[in-house]
């Protein structure tokens, strides 16, 4: 994983799943529908997102599948950030 996909696992275990196992979260492993986050989680990491990369929040999709790995966060992330560059 890149350092920002690090980065978003590390948040999302401070966050989600403080003094949980963690062996089983991949870059690819759904968040959603393993329970990990959900709708108020989502609103939880767009705020993240938006604070610390400097994504205006109206430019945050709120699409699930944006939201649904720690892979399509990271994705999301790099190219909201190659545009606001």
């Amino acid at each position: 994983m890149s350092s920002l996909a690090d980065q978003i696992r590390g948040y999302v275990v401070a966050e989600f799943l403080d003094g949980e196992d963690t062996a089983d979260l991949t870059a690819e492993f759904d968040l959603i529908d393993n329970g990990v986050v959900d709708s108020l989680g989502v609103v939880r990491i767009v705020s993240h997102l938006s604070r610390a990369y400097s994504i205006p929040i109206d430019d945050i999709p709120l699409k699930p599948d944006n939201f649904r790995s720690i892979g399509a966060i990271s994705a999301f992330v790099e190219d909201a950030t190659k545009t606001t560059v």
